[in-house]
C-alpha cells in the first residue's frame, strides 16, 4: 500500500500503525463528508477501505463524552472527533501528537493522486 509505505518512511511508524492511523482519519472524513463526497477522495486512495477496516475502534470513554457533548449542542462533535482520534491513536501505541503529523502526509498524498480539489475536500473534513 503506497500511502502506508509513505507514512512508515516519513513518520517512522510501524506498518500497522500507519494503516490504522490513516484509517482513523479516513473514517472521520467519510463520516463528515458522506458517501458521495468521500467517494471523490476514495477513488484516488488505493486500499482506502482496507485502511478504514484496520483502524481501531475509537469509541471508549472519550468518544462517548464527545458524543454526549454533541448531543447537548455546541462544539461537541469536534470534541468527539478529536477524542475519538486520540483514543484510536492511543490504541495503536501512538501519542496524540502524531495526528498532526499524519494529516499533512495524507493530504500531500491525496493531492498528488487527485489534485488540489480532492485535497481541499479532505482537508475540510479533517479540520
Amino acid at each position: 500500500m503506497e500511502l502506508v509505505d509513505l507514512l512508515t518512511k516519513d513518520l517512522g511508524v510501524q506498518e500497522d500503525q500507519a494503516a490504522g492511523g490513516a484509517g482513523l482519519l479516513f473514517k472521520l472524513a467519510k463520516e463528515k463528508l458522506g458517501d458521495t463526497d468521500f467517494s471523490q477522495v476514495a477513488q484516488h486512495v488505493p486500499n482506502v477501505n482496507d485502511m478504514i477496516e484496520s483502524a481501531p475502534e475509537s469509541g471508549g470513554v472519550m468518544g462517548k463524552l464527545g458524543g454526549l457533548a454533541s448531543a447537548l449542542g455546541g462544539g461537541g462533535s469536534e470534541l468527539g472527533n478529536l477524542a475519538g482520534l486520540a483514543s484510536g491513536f492511543s490504541k495503536l501505541g501512538l501519542d496524540t501528537g502524531m495526528i498532526t503529523k499524519f494529516i499533512p502526509v495524507i493530504l500531500s498524498f491525496v493531492e498528488s493522486k487527485g489534485g488540489g480539489a480532492v485535497r481541499g475536500l479532505l482537508a475540510q473534513a479533517l479540520q
